[in-house]
């Protein structure tokens, strides 16, 4: 075995954790490195762990050797290491749904497969979850092991955007080691760039009353080199825009844009009233003014909005009716019985003895 590029850590399971099945999904792109000192990591902070687990790794379709080490890693560990391996880079979000489809635990934890999170938070966070009657313990990077300039700064900019605009309010949107209710997290489908808003995609199905957040381990890069950069701030801004009308409108979107049609076409209606007054009752010439053109591209304006409303009504009856699409594509699996693929407790493993 590899020797563990990670500080030693004494590996806590919380006494009383109430029965559950628990899937660790991880997406990894490039990080050929890190997947079997990922793997070691997770079996030393889960040993003497009391209820069935497995970990989901999602290869999103890396150009190294991580599908290799991938395969060579589930055959040393053994079949509670499952492999989804997608048939191109789909980017992190989508390779994180497949990690959820595929997890079938009724606890769902997610992290970074670069070794920045640590595994050993995992259990003290799962007993939070199942005995506090959580839908989602978020992890918060309260000590962050990264550059100020280029990661620190910018997330900082972005967390508070995002609790501001959603509502949820959480420190640190950017950790992927969370924890999920299954029958909460398999509610919620993922697109574009939208991991960093799960808590605030989660809140449009539970309250925000069940999502906590909790202070965990960040260690610095050891292996391999950063996925993000600066550009991708830009694409951050834009899925907030969506999740902002989403929150607010995915139910009835004909109101945002019947809102804003009704006002512009207001305006150009009073325009082109006075227009009409100073017309009739004054014999103005009005046909060279630049308020008449004014006052007539508005109203056309507010009526393609309020068509755009009427369209967009349209297209959430379809997406409600049919929640069938994927943002990714993978190769196919075996499919598993009910109790197989589970690293299960000795002591659970022979139930007629």
């Amino acid at each position: 075995m590899t020797a563990h590029p990670l500080p030693p850590a004494d590996p806590q399971i919380p006494d009383g954790l109430p029965e559950h099945t628990l899937s660790i999904v991880v997406p990894m792109y490039n990080e050929s490195e890190n997947v079997e000192p990922l793997l070691a990591r997770i079996h030393l902070a889960l040993d003497g762990y009391p209820w069935p687990w497995e970990v989901v790794l999602v290869d999103d379709g890396s150009s190294d050797a991580t599908p290799v080490e991938l395969a060579r890693c589930a055959r040393h560990f053994g079949p509670h290491i499952r492999v989804v391996e997608l048939v191109r880079n789909f980017k992190q979000t989508a390779a994180m749904q497949a990690g959820l489809d595929a997890a079938r635990g009724s606890v769902i934890a997610t992290m970074d497969g670069d070794l920045q999170n640590d595994p050993i938070d995992i259990p003290r966070m799962v007993k939070r979850l199942l005995t506090e009657n959580l839908d989602l313990v978020a992890g918060w990077r309260k000590n962050r092991q990264d550059g100020l300039l280029l990661r620190k700064i910018p997330s900082r900019i972005a967390n508070r955007l995002i609790a501001r605009l959603t509502g949820v309010r959480l420190k640190d949107y950017g950790c992927s080691l969370k924890v999920f209710r299954g029958s909460a997290i398999k509610n919620v489908r993922l697109y574009g760039e939208m991991h960093r808003f799960i808590p605030a995609w989660l809140a449009t199905v539970t309250t925000p009353n069940k999502i906590a957040q909790e202070v965990v381990t960040h260690h610095p890069r050891v292996f391999g080199q950063s996925k993000y950069g600066i550009s991708r701030t830009f694409r951050v801004i834009l899925d907030l825009v969506f999740v902002y009308f989403f929150m607010r409108y995915r139910t009835r979107p004909g109101h945002f844009f019947g809102g804003i049609g009704i006002a512009l076409g207001a305006l150009g209606g009073l325009i082109l009233t006075y227009l009409i007054g100073l017309k009739v009752f004054f014999g103005e010439s009005i046909g060279t003014r630049p308020m008449l053109f004014g006052g007539f591209f508005l109203v056309i304006a507010g009526v393609q909005m309020v068509t755009s409303g009427v369209i967009a009504e349209l297209l959430t009856r379809i997406y409600y009716e049919s929640g069938t699409s994927r943002a990714y594509l993978a190769q196919p699996q075996a499919q598993l019985g009910k109790d197989e693929g589970w690293y299960q407790p000795e002591r659970k493993v022979d139930h007629e003895s």
